[in-house]
């Protein structure tokens, strides 16, 4: 799929005090390790000691899942106006539950992309199933003097086929929210000091046609 835009960057999009207020709310509840989409939400308690490793190889971070209302009402008119801007117009109508995640000293998440090539199909699904990932929101909630690392960068594919890795505003200021189709690749490179802190959603709709 050619796209003319990979991503929609929205700069100090939310107010300092609505970040300050999430990073003290999902700091209040019990963090998790977080899983790559090769294992399932039961399985973090039983991890062998070879799969932490390599998970840990491609994944090390802490998150929290949190599924308040108020946070879809600030951050589901983003993702619509990044979807009809830049042109994507796609179809959805669901968002999973969102991720507080945290990056402390060294942590980081290997390339990826958070779509799968099959839809969500367990009954535990519930509403997810049938639907697939297609608008991926990353917000940045900490302030970019309070640590150092961490770009989140994206993996694109110019026309002469070659590769290039491009990070999403090197400085990326507190509050600035970032949309992009879920197939993209991206990454979040090492923390090399401070934490840290963002939230996730995940937006899905049917399969593409």
């Amino acid at each position: 799929m050619n796209l003319k835009y990979g991503y929609w960057f929205f700069k100090s999009a939310l107010p300092s005090h609505f970040c300050d207020k999430l990073i003290k709310y999902g700091n209040s509840k019990q963090e998790q390790i977080a899983l790559t989409g090769d294992f399932k939400p039961e399985d973090k308690e039983n991890l062998k000691e070879e799969e932490l490793n390599d998970l840990k190889q491609r994944r090390d971070s802490n998150i929290v899942w949190l599924n308040e209302r108020w946070l879809y009402r600030y951050i589901h008119h983003y993702v619509n106006v990044a979807n009809f801007n830049s042109g994507w117009n796609f179809e959805w109508d669901f968002s999973e539950n969102a991720q507080f995640t945290k990056y402390k000293l060294n942590q980081f998440y290997g390339w990826h992309c958070d779509s799968w090539n099959e839809p969500y199909s367990d009954e535990k699904d519930g509403p997810l199933r049938g639907k697939i990932r297609k608008l991926s929101v990353t917000c940045s909630l900490s302030d970019p003097t309070d640590y150092k690392g961490g770009e989140f960068e994206f993996k694109f594919q110019n026309n002469d086929g070659n590769t290039v890795n491009k990070i999403c505003y090197e400085i990326m200021p507190k509050g600035s929210i970032v949309v992009f189709p879920s197939f993209i690749y991206h990454r979040v490179k090492p923390v090399t000091e401070g934490n840290r802190y963002s939230l996730v959603m995940w937006n899905c709709g049917k399969p593409w046609k």
